[in-house]
């Protein structure tokens, strides 16, 4: 079958390998129809930052049909349209049996700690798949997964209702964090380098553009760059009782002062995944289509996955999301949905 894996840092190929092992009593078998490129699968490859094991078939935001089913599943049935949880959890850590599994002690994810979607076939736990919502296109069952990371990120911050929010970062988590926030009723600000960005993110969300040097007071904030200037900024700027909640992902390194959060006791919150976010999200999808497909920046075959990764890394996208024909070879044209 036609895959995407990848082998070391910097080192990510189209290749033919053998079609997934047939479904254990606990697993299920899919016919990968979509799939995202994320910012971490873009972070994977630029530093092997997740690399535990290689190769991999790359990839943890897909949708598919199921096509086998082990002998113990039951919430799913052949020919099903499926969404796709993207963790691989233990199950049995004390964070996940209080259905916290975004902290499991064992946490990893889909296309690193087992093969992922950026394939024709996949096998993977019974666990991490759920019935599809009837009649929303392939190409949006896709975004499930940031969507839950976005919506986890929104109830981490918990404002007030009506409270304005900044939002730095206008990739696919910053796009769909204004986008859950708006429809909430909240005014959004956000800030971006990429104007091209920031303005379809307004476009589709009712934002309001920003510049950190230009900001008026704020007391809430979500970061999804992970950059550290940005975040030492929104910590210097941002009022007293504060909260700030952090989903991008950058380099380790320090940049707080503790005496600063201390004196204008500022909250910082960790968002990591979601939670019970991924099963809430799916009945929201046909009210946001239109935002949704206002972020598709382009849909590809999986051969071109490798080059849509180094234009991603140069930032050549205007767009926020790129989708992946995963069952149509390059040169058999875009599927019908």
């Amino acid at each position: 079958m036609r895959a995407v894996r990848l082998h070391a840092t910097r080192d990510l190929r189209f290749e033919t390998i053998d079609a997934p092992l047939p479904p254990r009593p606990d697993e299920v078998t899919l016919r990968v129809t979509a799939a995202g490129i994320c910012g971490s699968d873009l972070h994977n490859y630029a530093t092997g930052a997740w690399i535990s094991r290689a190769p991999s078939v790359a990839g943890h935001e897909f949708t598919g049909v199921v096509t086998a089913v082990g002998s113990d599943v039951a919430h799913v049935v052949e020919g099903q349209r499926v969404i796709v949880d993207s963790r691989h959890i233990c199950g049995t850590c004390p964070a996940c049996l209080e259905g916290n599994g975004q902290v499991c002690d064992d946490l990893g994810f889909l296309g690193e700690k087992i093969d992922g979607g950026f394939a024709e076939s996949v096998t993977l736990p019974a666990r991490n798949v759920a019935p599809a919502p009837e009649g929303v296109p392939d190409r949006h069952l896709a975004m499930v997964e940031p969507l839950a990371v976005a919506l986890h990120a929104v109830r981490r911050l918990d404002a007030p209702e009506g409270a304005e929010v900044v939002v730095t970062g206008c990739g696919p988590i910053g796009g769909l964090v204004a986008l859950l926030l708006t429809r909430a009723g909240h005014p959004v600000r956000v800030i971006d380098l990429n104007a091209t960005r920031v303005n379809l993110v307004c476009e589709a969300t009712g934002a309001t553009p920003a510049t950190l040097d230009a900001l008026p007071r704020f007391r809430f904030a979500v970061d999804t760059t992970g950059a550290a200037p940005v975040i030492s900024a929104l910590v210097e700027n941002i009022a007293g009782r504060s909260r700030l909640a952090l989903v991008g992902i950058g380099a380790a390194k320090p940049l707080l002062d503790p005496v600063h959060l201390v004196e204008r006791e500022i909250t910082l919150l960790g968002c990591h995944a979601y939670g019970p976010e991924f099963f809430e999200v799916a009945p929201m999808l046909p009210d946001l289509a239109p935002a949704l497909e206002a972020f598709i920046a382009a849909e590809i075959p999986l051969e071109a996955v490798p080059d849509a990764y180094e234009s991603l890394l140069a930032g050549d996208s205007s767009g926020l999301k790129t989708i992946i024909n995963c069952a149509v070879a390059a040169d058999m044209g875009r599927p019908g949905e």
